[in-house]
This record gives structure tokens, sequence and C-alpha cells, in this order.
């Protein structure tokens, strides 16, 4: 799952600092246009390992794809750290800014693929370059069967490099690469479909929360720990349906309930900010004020 994020980076090259490393092909077998094999110690992801460890942060021009059998491993792509158990599968895309933790804890099998080694019409049916899917992926055990066999059958025409011609061999290795992405990215599809129906979902009995207790309930982390969720997945959904924090959402029912009462009763406005969960006065003019540039008087008499 996506963890806290990090701010900056470390590393070395380019004009931000983050060295970028392109897919190398002197290390894959036949100079083909992509590589699949065993994770684990030894490992070379590029010529220039030895001056450039993976456990810095990096770029890569290139697509990897790391199926874990073992686990829990955590990796940062983007400034966000994700942790893979064994199962999971993690999708990196060309330019994204990443970095291995320990590397002998890593364990599974590694796709790696060059931008333009797939036609056009591939790139497009599979979603190669759509970066609003999640990397982490959890497929079922059915999903992962699948994508298991698939991946075996690409890494044994891969290391096939004698039955065939070059070019027939490049051909096998593109229709295998072809069935495997087909179905890798029909999961990633289901799986941002469905943290977007968990989202609506939290979204929903949060606003009904909000709804009922916001005179008395201004804490997003006293809503959080009544609906169950953590603090962090409660501000996501909350900004994927309405582009605010929770606390600015609170905040602008507390207001509209406030402005409704100062509009349309004789109310004192004291009470008025009793009745929305401000007991000191000067509290509520101050949260009124700030939210709306003017004092609850003010408003009220603008109205009168």
């Amino acid at each position: 799952m996506a963890g806290r994020t990090i701010q900056g980076g470390d590393g070395d090259g380019g004009v931000d600092g983050i060295r970028t490393f392109p897919f190398p092909v002197e290390l894959s077998l036949g100079g083909v246009g992509m590589r699949v094999g065993p994770m684990g110690a030894g490992r070379t992801w590029h010529a220039e390992a030895s001056s450039a460890p993976l456990e810095r942060v990096h770029r890569i021009d290139f697509h990897v794809v790391m199926l874990f059998d073992d686990g829990p491993v955590r990796h940062m792509i983007d400034f966000a750290e994700y942790e893979a158990s064994p199962g999971d599968i993690l999708w990196i895309r060309p330019g994204q800014v990443h970095r291995f933790s320990e590397a002998s804890g890593y364990r599974g099998t590694v796709l790696a693929m060059q931008p333009g080694f797939l036609p056009r019409a591939t790139v497009e049916a599979t979603g190669l370059y759509r970066y609003d899917l999640p990397p982490l992926l959890h497929p079922d055990q059915a999903q992962l069967s699948a994508l298991k066999s698939a991946l075996a059958q690409l890494q044994r025409e891969y290391e096939d490099t004698t039955t065939l011609p070059l070019s027939l061999h490049t051909a096998v290795l593109r229709h295998s690469l072809t069935a495997f992405l087909l179905r890798l990215a029909h999961l990633a599809a289901s799986s941002a479909e469905a943290a977007r129906r968990q989202s609506d979902t939290t979204f929903t009995l949060f606003r009904d929360a909000v709804e009922k207790n916001f005179a008395t309930n201004h804490s997003v982390s006293a809503y959080a720990d009544s609906l169950g969720y953590s603090r962090r997945t409660l501000v996501r959904a909350v900004r994927a349906a309405t582009g605010e924090t929770p606390k600015g959402f609170i905040d602008k029912r507390v207001v509209l309930e406030a402005k409704r009462l100062l509009a349309h009763t004789d109310i004192p406005i004291g009470r008025v900010g009793a009745a929305v969960g401000f007991p000191d006065a000067a509290n509520f003019s101050k949260f009124f004020q700030q939210h709306t540039e003017m004092t609850p008087a003010a408003f009220r008499a603008e109205l009168r």
C-alpha cells in the first residue's frame, strides 16, 4: 500500500540531480528490446551499476514489471513508498523516479521492456503509458496464476535463442509479451476502478457522518476513527471526490449552517456559534471571519 511521501531525493546527474538510465540493450539476450528473468542478488539493471547503486534515487526510460515471490519489500516510486508482498506486482513506467530498498530482499521475476519494442496499437491496447494507474497491483489467485503462466512462457521464449532466426524470435517475443501485458493492463485498470469505487464509498460515508455530526464534531481524526479508516485513506477519498481536504469539507458545512442561522433567524450570534460547535463566541467569530472575510454581525446586517 502507498506509504509516506518522501520530499526530494538523492542521486547524481541530470538537471535535477537524478540520473536517468536507458534500457540496457547490451545486457539482453540477442540484443532484443526486452529482458525477463529472476530477481535477486547479483541482478544487474544497467551497465553502470557499480557507480550508481539501485538504492539511490534514479529514473529509467523503460518499463519494469516486478512479480514478487517473497516479501514484504518497500519500493519508492515518484516519492511515495509502496510495500509489495508475495504475489504482488510493481509496474514502473518510463520517466518515473524510483529507488530500491535493500536489493537482496527482492525475490521473484522481473520484466524490463524498451519503449518502441511493441507496435503502437499494442501500446495503446495495453495502456503502457497510463500514469494514472496504480503502480502496485494485488492480483487474486486466478489472476496471479494466469500472469505467472504468461510470464513463464515469455521467459521460455526469451531464453530460447537457438530454434528460430532472430527476426522470428523477436516476433514471437512480441506476441508473448503482448499476451502478458494485456492481462496486466486489465488487472491495472480493474484495480483503479475498484479503488475509485472504494473512494466513492468512503466519501459517501464521510459526507453522511459530517451531515449528522458537524454541529458537535469538527475533528478529521474522529471521523476517520468512527468510520474505521486511516486518516490518510479519508484524505485521499475526500480529495478525489471534492478536491478538498476533509477539514475543508467539514468547515464548509459548518459555515453554511452558520450562514443559514444568521440569515434566517434572530438567534443571538453567541447561540449561533454554540449551535455549530463553538461554545465560545469569540472563537466562532474568528472562525467565521476566517472563512468568509466578514464577521457574523456584518454578514447578518448585510442581509437585513
